[in-house]
């Protein structure tokens, strides 16, 4: 397994992290947290302008047809300007569960669209029951919800493809601590429901990606973090010199550097493993997700507390990063559930 990047990989990231440096800009990401959380323009562009939405997707779907390594990077470099984009809904869980659950008719019906930027998607468990074709039950906190055409209700026994827009289907928009990535509830009335072909497979695929994706978005965010605390900690002076000279800020910026690399192979590795079907390729998803979003947690704290009392001004982007760490810790499973799991997959829970 060869964890560095190739040419064409490189050139990806390097194209992403410019686009979201020049476009995902403080000012548009707060504008599109009074606007549903959605950077609208951005978004367009992503999808359009660089053209790598279906990164992941196979090229007869509208797709690029590379895999999740490419789509790690992407999720990164968004992750490091919390930008405001339903990335991880649509394309990181979404797309992954249409394209290894779908029938050949919802693939081409859904995926081509999702690739282009033109329909998005999002994903969430549900209660209720299905009969006749039709759905009634509810979704407490759908990601992106309140922007999304179509709806992929895991019901536990399958997955429905729901309509937005069709009779019996209900949204609220609700206020969450994270309005870069706002969640939603959905409400169903014999709502038109049809089910994937393989429940399984695409929860299985659903979950891999997601779980990368959102480690990879930790990763960004992580590593922007020590990049404007180190750049702030040189400007600061206290006591006539720079507060990044300073013992203890030195050594606290080490840490998360440290930190940040560990969860960086951790990322590389899961995507690496998954692109490559790999044996241990569940216990690295696992790995990444539990250890990348605690990452992201610590770091975005110490930003704030290296940043002192601007820190914890709303003026300052700071508190963006420390929602977003603590939006990426809770979603998909705690860190706490995904490391019980790994118990599970190497024996220690029979050890116990």
């Amino acid at each position: 397994m060869d964890f560095a990047f190739t040419d064409e990989q490189a050139m990806i990231a390097e194209t992403a992290t410019t686009f979201f440096a020049e476009q995902a800009t403080s000012d548009r990401t707060r504008a599109a947290m009074d606007a549903g959380g959605i950077d609208r323009a951005l978004w367009n562009s992503f999808t359009g302008e660089l053209g790598l939405a279906g990164v992941a997707l196979p090229e007869n779907y509208g797709g690029v047809g590379l895999g999740l390594v490419e789509l790690a990077i992407l999720a990164e470099a968004a992750g490091a300007h919390v930008a405001a984009l339903p990335f991880l809904a649509s394309l990181g869980i979404a797309a992954p569960a249409i394209l290894s659950g779908g029938s050949e008719e919802q693939r081409d019906a859904l995926l081509p669209a999702m690739a282009s930027g033109e329909l998005i998607a999002s994903y969430a468990a549900a209660t209720g029951h299905a009969a006749d074709g039709r759905f009634t039950g509810s979704a407490a906190l759908v990601p992106h919800g309140a922007v999304a055409d179509v709806l992929l209700i895991d019901a536990g026994d399958q997955i429905l493809v729901v309509r937005v827009g069709d009779p019996g289907v209900s949204v609220t928009p609700l206020v969450t601590m994270d309005q870069t990535r706002p969640y939603a509830r959905v409400a169903l009335d014999k709502a038109i429901a049809e089910p994937l072909v393989d429940t399984a497979a695409a929860r299985a695929a659903a979950n891999q990606s997601g779980w990368i994706a959102l480690a990879a978005d930790a990763l960004g965010g992580a590593q922007a973090c020590l990049d404007r605390t180190v750049a702030y900690a040189k400007e600061r002076v206290q006591f006539g010199r720079p507060i990044g000279s300073f013992q203890s800020v030195k050594h606290r910026l080490a840490d998360m550097m440290v930190e940040i690399e560990q969860a960086r192979s951790a990322v590389y590795w899961a995507a690496c493993a998954a692109d490559e079907n790999d044996r241990d390729a569940l216990l690295a998803a696992h790995s990444a997700k539990a250890f990348a979003t605690d990452t992201y947690a610590a770091c975005a704290g110490h930003a704030i507390q290296l940043h002192g009392g601007i820190g914890f001004t709303w003026e300052h982007d700071a508190h963006l990063f420390f929602k977003r760490a603590q939006a990426d810790r809770s979603l998909m499973g705690s860190p706490e559930w995904h490391l019980a799991r790994i118990a599970e997959l190497i024996g220690l829970d029979e050890a116990a």
